[in-house]
């Protein structure tokens, strides 16, 4: 499952630069597919659903940093665990329950943002 930043964020910056996805962004900051993956031009999810890779898209949180599901693997491919958690200084980075996903989902994932085209 995708991780989520919880409401108890302080929103002091330690997690989004721990992301090698460039799946975490600053409240209220529009984001894109592209930000940090080999992404380009109009794309089609392992969800299915299309975007176009290089559109900005609104803030899930305006009040704390929040975590884009469809770009977070859990760090699965790169480090052992979640590395928001590790550094996350009041534990409000966790499992998000309503964005289960399998380890072989979460490294088909990553293989898709990080694709050489």
């Amino acid at each position: 499952m995708a991780i989520i930043i919880t409401d108890e964020c302080i929103n002091c910056g330690a997690c989004e630069p721990e992301c090698p996805n460039n799946a975490i962004y600053e409240a209220a900051e529009d984001w894109r597919f592209a930000d940090g993956t080999n992404l380009n031009v109009q794309i089609i999810l392992p969800s299915g659903k299309t975007a176009d890779a290089n559109a900005n898209n609104e803030p899930v949180s305006d009040e704390y940093y929040f975590i884009v599901s469809d770009k977070c693997t859990e760090c699965k491919g790169f480090h052992d665990e979640p590395q928001c958690a590790a550094v996350c200084p009041v534990d409000c980075c966790i499992p998000d329950e309503d964005c289960e996903e399998t380890e072989a989902t979460l490294l088909s994932k990553k293989d898709f943002l990080h694709r050489e085209d």
